[in-house]
């Protein structure tokens, strides 16, 4: 996401690295250990995904709001693409070479995230048992991430501020745990991070890779609307 700040300009790419590395884990700590203590504090299953849906949406604005002046707080390798898609046509965004470096952050991450979660609740890290790739969840997941993409480049685009951002972001992300039936991953590097946990947040190894895919397609879908809905403004930033 481009966000005009200084800041951005002059950090150099291990630096923004370091940022999607610990947002992205950060964000993947939230979201599987609030399920864990959901899980444990409460027996009803509606409840839960409440508890976790408010955790996650609170500790993803808080982290956009962090890390946004370092990295810009992508912690999703479907927004990172987006912007190195955009980037071309304008060489402004990401090149190539950070786009690498990114989604490797976002995903050691991820991983490292579910692992920290699971350590801090004593839960042996395991891989998750959860199938949830069916044609409404990948339907739900191609709609979700569209949402997504579309929201942050119509943001950023119309110059949102940071704060703005966070808090729009945070508040969709808490809207779609509850209006899709997959409950929102929206994000290859969570998808990947909830694999290494075998609770309430968890995802099978066999839906990973049709999650991925549904996110790769809202994605486009969500860069396409944004394109057009949204005229383009000029970034601060070059990579």
């Amino acid at each position: 996401m481009t966000v005009d700040t200084p800041t951005i300009t002059r950090a150099p790419l291990w630096r923004r690295a370091l940022a999607e590395f610990l947002g992205t884990g950060l964000l993947v700590t939230v979201v599987v250990g609030s399920g864990i203590a959901a899980q444990r504090l409460s027996t009803d299953t509606g409840l839960q995904l409440l508890e976790n849906s408010i955790a996650t949406a609170l500790g993803l604005g808080v982290l956009i709001l962090l890390f946004a002046p370092v990295s810009e707080a992508d912690f999703n390798p479907v927004v990172s693409l987006a912007d190195f898609v955009l980037g071309r046509t304008s060489r402004t965004g990401l090149t190539g070479a950070a786009l690498g470096v990114y989604i490797a952050a976002q995903v050691a991450g991820g991983v490292s995230g579910a692992i920290l979660a699971n350590t801090m609740f004593a839960t042996p890290t395991a891989i998750s048992t959860t199938d949830r790739a069916t044609p409404a969840t990948l339907l739900a997941e191609i709609v979700a991430t569209a949402g997504l993409v579309l929201l942050i480049i119509g943001l950023t685009r119309i110059r949102r501020t940071i704060p703005v951002i966070a808090a729009a972001v945070g508040s969709y992300i808490g809207a779609a745990y509850w209006f899709t039936s997959s409950t929102s991953f929206a994000n290859p590097a969570v998808a990947v991070g909830r694999v290494f946990t075998d609770t309430f947040a968890g995802i099978a190894p066999a839906s990973v890779l049709p999650f991925i895919g549904a996110q790769l397609i809202g994605a486009a879908l969500g860069t396409g609307l944004a394109v057009v809905l949204f005229a383009k403004a000029e970034p601060a930033r070059h990579h």
